[in-house]
């Protein structure tokens, strides 16, 4: 299964670090990648991942890690849109 999660996180060294690390953890591979720092010291992470598993295995735990302050579960059709908006930025 294929998924799209969109995240808002802190501006901090280690978070990116942190959520990759969840997401090998927890099983799932990730296929795309798209991240934009804010103005307000956040940062917005857009992931396509794929695995097999439930997508709650994965959210529940990036929702846990304390730089994060969102995680949405995104339809495809989203995220595809708001990676092509922010390419072409």
């Amino acid at each position: 299964m294929i998924y799209n999660l969109a995240l808002t996180l802190a501006q901090q060294p280690e978070v990116v670090e942190r959520v990759l690390r969840v997401t090998r953890h927890r099983g799932f591979k990730i296929t795309e990648m798209d991240m934009h720092l804010g103005d307000n010291g956040t940062t917005r992470l857009g992931m396509v991942v794929e695995s097999e598993r439930a997508l709650e295995l994965l959210s529940h735990q990036l929702n846990k890690l304390i730089d994060v302050t969102e995680c949405k579960v995104l339809p495809t059709e989203q995220l595809a849109t708001q990676l092509a908006h922010s390419a072409s930025a």
